[in-house]
């Protein structure tokens, strides 16, 4: 049998196309394999966001060829694309995969083939090229599926090593949005996230161009899927117009990811971040005050080069004053290729991994005073196709995504429940559905 596996590291997008690879191996007769089977075929799908997840893809590489001795064994992804030498080196690794031979994947594998050393496939994305679909028609057991929208990004802040790994931005037509979303519909699913590499910069790159928020409004209706979340998106990219929509639709979820990284303007200037502390500011009471219930979840990067104690009081001082749901929190780290490699004023490893704690501390906080906000309110939760591994309870997912368990049976798996949340226990939230829900119709049938 032609059995495969693939590991994937990183963003919704990786794990996006990830799910369209192995659709084209399971359409070309390969069998993904059980945990704990043996494959032939084993696709590493890399990360190199961080120093930390570049070091998780070399080993998850490195398990895979122990774990499958013999495999055709495949390197994909972001730390793939930027650096394949390192990975054509390792004994063991048979193909070396950039972003824009992702959809050869399925064509070039063959279990009985002889491999020689290590072939390289990887394109040049520092000029404009097309958007690469890789569609996907099956979801698997997925209650959330992922439509990807966008990919590539223009920003070049000063620490990320994402415009070289995925190129310039670019955008997916917005009639294939649309198409997609009402495939969606029709095989009965509820909630579906938009996702990109920087979505805000979504229909840019298109002839004739358009936004996101022209996006939205397009595909925000009842001939849509019931509810549409987004991605991240970056704080200059919130628009009015896109606030607007985001206020008023019954279809799109308020819940908004929107980066911050530092809360100093001399660190957000030395990073390449194109706002003040008081814009973000601003942006989010903006937002608060037009959506109330809406969940802001934020990314903070600690220990950036020239991250003095006062810098940093300035980023805790800052995220303590907003009305935010949850942090992100990620260490500095260097990444060759980074304007930010070489920079003076290094912060000490120890003294990063001390303010991480400190900031992640203030994340707990900010979530907690959020769940806390929403016990006693009767709100309609998503439902998902497998139970909560710890207690075996039922768990889905409210609008403003706040993540809910409660007892149920299975005939609740997919459908929009509405519950009552009446406790936090643990850091979870708990709650009871309502009288009359487990008549709700099935969303989606197998």
């Amino acid at each position: 049998m032609k059995s495969f596996t693939i590991t994937t590291l990183g963003c919704k997008v990786n794990r996006y196309e990830s799910e369209a690879i192995s659709e084209q191996l399971v359409d070309q007769g390969w069998h993904l394999i059980d945990k704990g089977a043996r494959a032939n075929l084993c696709i590493v799908n890399t990360c190199t966001v961080t120093g930390k997840a570049a070091m998780q893809s070399r080993q998850a590489v490195r398990k895979a060829i122990r774990t499958h001795p013999g495999a055709l064994m495949v390197v994909t992804g972001c730390y793939a694309q930027i650096a394949p030498e390192v990975f054509s080196a390792l004994p063991g690794v048979h193909f070396v995969v950039g972003h824009t031979f992702k959809d050869r994947i399925a064509r070039l594998a063959s279990p009985n083939k002889d491999h020689g050393p290590a072939m390289i496939l990887v394109e040049d994305l520092s000029a404009p090229c097309p958007f690469q679909d890789l569609p996907i028609t099956r979801f698997g057991n997925r209650t959330r599926p992922f439509v990807k929208i966008q990919d590539g990004c223009d920003a070049f802040c000063a620490y990320c090593i994402i415009p070289y790994a995925r190129g310039r931005s670019r955008s997916l037509r917005p009639e294939v949005v649309v198409k997609r979303i009402r495939e969606l519909k029709a095989q009965g699913y509820a909630e579906v996230v938009l996702c990109g590499i920087n979505c805000g910069r979504y229909g840019q790159d298109l002839t004739p161009a358009t936004s996101l928020c022209g996006l939205m409004q397009l595909i925000d209706g009842p001939q849509g899927v019931e509810r549409l979340r987004l991605s991240s998106i970056e704080p200059t990219e919130l628009s009015e117009a896109l606030i607007d929509q985001l206020a008023t639709s019954k279809h799109i979820c308020p819940h908004l990811h929107i980066p911050l990284q530092s809360g100093d303007d001399e660190v957000l200037k030395s990073m390449n971040r194109p706002y003040t502390s008081k814009f973000y500011r601003d942006l989010v009471h903006h937002i608060m005050n037009v959506m109330p219930d809406a969940a802001i979840g934020v990314d903070v990067l600690v220990g950036f080069p020239g991250e003095t104690d006062r810098a940093f009081e300035n980023t805790c001082r800052l995220i303590e004053q907003l009305p935010i749901a949850y942090l992100h929190v990620f260490p500095f780290s260097r990444q060759k290729g980074t304007s930010a490699q070489g920079l003076a004023n290094q912060v000490p490893p120890e003294t990063i991994k001390k303010r991480c704690q400190y900031v992640r501390a203030i994340g707990e906080t900010k979530r907690r005073k959020f769940y806390e906000k929403a016990i006693g309110l009767a709100l309609e939760v998503l439902i998902e196709g497998r139970r909560d591994r710890v207690t075996g309870f039922l768990k889905g997912l409210t609008r403003n995504y706040i993540p809910v368990l409660l007892e149920g049976p299975d005939e609740l798996y997919h459908q929009v429940v509405e519950i009552r949340l009446t406790k936090i226990e643990h850091g979870r939230v708990f709650g009871k559905a309502l009288p009359g829900c487990t008549n709700s119709k099935s969303l989606i049938s197998y």
